[in-house]
Parts: C-alpha cells; sequence; structure tokens
C-alpha cells in the first residue's frame, strides 16, 4: 500500500492554512510547482479531490479541511517522536512558548519566572498574552505550548495541571460605607455600582458565577478593559468591582485609594491552571512547571 509523505502532508496543511500555492510554496521553501505536483500527487494517491482549484483562489474541498487537521496531527506526532528521541535532554530546557491571561499575568509572572530562571536557567521561555478563548485557539493549533488559565472553564480534549487556588476580594472606594468589615456576601453588594471587565474575560464569569450576580452583568455601570482601569476607577468613587487575591497585597493598597473585603461565598473562586495538549511531547515537562510555580507561590 503506498502511503503519503510527510512532505505531502506538510505541503496539504500549509495551502488548507494560506488558500494560495504561491504563499504556501514561499513558506514552504519549494517552487509553486513543486508544491502542486505534490499536492496532485497526494490526490491521485488517495483518490478524492482535496482543493477547489480556480484562477483566483484555492478552496479547500471539507474532506480537504478534515484531512489537513488530521494531517497537522500526525505532523506534530511525528515531531514529538524525533524529539523525543533525543538522548540526556535537560528537563524544561530549549524554547516553550507560554500563553497566559491578562488577569493573571501582571501578578503571577512577577512572583514565579525569577525563580524558574533560576531553577531551569536553560529554558527559553515566550510569553503571550490574551484572553482565555484566543489562548486555547492559538493552544489547539499547536502556536503555543501551554497556557496558564483560571478555572472553571471548558478545555474540551486538553489536559491540564491546577497550581493555584485563590478567592475574589470585592474592591470599594476609600469611605465607601461598605468599605470596613470582614467577608461581605454577594447579596449585600449594590448591584447598580458594579464595575466589570468586558465580555470574554473569565474572570468577569467567574465572579458574577461565584455571587450568582449573571443577571446584573448587563447592567454594569462600566466594562473594562484591564484590572487597572478598574482599579483607578474604584479610587475614583465610581462604584466597586472583584479582585483575585492575588493582585491584592500592601504596596498595592497603598498606591490605590481603595479598601478591599472577602467575599463570604465558599472558596476557592478559582483556580489556576497550566494547561497543555493531549498529545504534547512535553508532558512531564509542563508537570514540573506547574509544580515549580506552586513551590514559589507557596513560599510567597
Amino acid at each position: 500500500m503506498n502511503l503519503p509523505t510527510l512532505r505531502q502532508l506538510h505541503y496539504l496543511v500549509t495551502v488548507v492554512e494560506l488558500c494560495h500555492f504561491g504563499q504556501a510554496a514561499e513558506r514552504c521553501f519549494v517552487t509553486q510547482s513543486t508544491l502542486s505536483t505534490a499536492i496532485q500527487e497526494l490526490e491521485g494517491l488517495l483518490g478524492v479531490q482535496l482543493l477547489e482549484r480556480t484562477k483566483r483562489k484555492v478552496i479547500p474541498t471539507k474532506l480537504g479541511i478534515d484531512l489537513a487537521n488530521k494531517a497537522r496531527e500526525i505532523i506534530s506526532m511525528t515531531e514529538s517522536l524525533v524529539l523525543d528521541a533525543q538522548v540526556d535532554r535537560k528537563p524544561l530546557s530549549g524554547a516553550l512558548k507560554l500563553g497566559v491571561i491578562p488577569t493573571i499575568s501582571p501578578f503571577l509572572l512577577p512572583k514565579v519566572l525569577p525563580g524558574v530562571r533560576t531553577t531551569f536557567a536553560d529554558l527559553e521561555l515566550y510569553l503571550l498574552e490574551d484572553q482565555t478563548q484566543h489562548l486555547l485557539e492559538r493552544l489547539s493549533a499547536g502556536e503555543l505550548d501551554c497556557a496558564i488559565l483560571a478555572l472553571p472553564f471548558d478545555l474540551g480534549g486538553l489536559e491540564q495541571q491546577v497550581f493555584w487556588q485563590e478567592d475574589f476580594l470585592v474592591a470599594f472606594p476609600a469611605g465607601h460605607p461598605l468599605s470596613e468589615g470582614g467577608p461581605i456576601a454577594s447579596r449585600a453588594l449594590p448591584g447598580n455600582e458594579l464595575l466589570l471587565l468586558e465580555k470574554g474575560h473569565c474572570l468577569r464569569d467567574h465572579a458574577l458565577a461565584v455571587c450568582h450576580m449573571k443577571a446584573v452583568a448587563n447592567r454594569a455601570s462600566f466594562q473594562g478593559t484591564s484590572l487597572y482601569t478598574l482599579v483607578q476607577m474604584v479610587a475614583g468613587g465610581q462604584g466597586i468591582t472583584f479582585l483575585p487575591e492575588m493582585a491584592v497585597n500592601d504596596d498595592f493598597l497603598a498606591q490605590n485609594q481603595i479598601a478591599v473585603r472577602p467575599l463570604a461565598e465558599k472558596g476557592p473562586h478559582r483556580e489556576l491552571s497550566l494547561v497543555w495538549r493531549a498529545s504534547y511531547h512535553r508532558k512531564a515537562d509542563l508537570a514540573l512547571l506547574a509544580n515549580c510555580m506552586h513551590g514559589l507561590l507557596e513560599k510567597g
């Protein structure tokens, strides 16, 4: 039985992604005729049409898209095979592309990155900050090796390891009638003063779910793009908001004219997790990274 070659599969994946023979050939460092011939040979071998060719563009057939997705997995697994076959590779060495959501990165990374870099000196860490859904898409496409996300969230077929848990605090303007005291129940919060992150930030969804306040989401008086913006709005007396426990310390409170109280609802309110593809070849390394971050956070 004649089988497709990895080169043919690579060409197919590239053409389906770019929908352009010339651009695909340039990315694959071959001539357009070489790439086109290889795709035609693959179609002949399989006995199906994978691409619809017009004078102006290339349109993948539904089968072409399905096979390109499978081809991408085969290529990824083959690359994993080669890497796993390397002898005496140090743990957590070489390049690692890590995604992290904006409601975690400014608070977590300063606490853990120095220790991670000291412990794993041969690790080349490339960081990308984006919202959860975008990170999951990039992770599934192979553009990222792993991502730090906040749970609960539907991860589909991805694997994950939780390395930290935390609760939410309510931030009030200094001098607000509710700014002093211990834990406060969500039912006691003035919903008309609520300031939220815009849709797409999982912290928004997690906080509203914990407080059973989803019904007030569309009535929020302000929706910001960052926690920093919300904190400035609270400090200016414009309303109240939710903050992750990790974001708040003595320096933070000294720099901002706000007061915080813990939520009375039982926690943990969210879990921080390292997430990766089930087929990823360096799972042991990622488990090691998650354990390292947990240890660094415990030390404070």
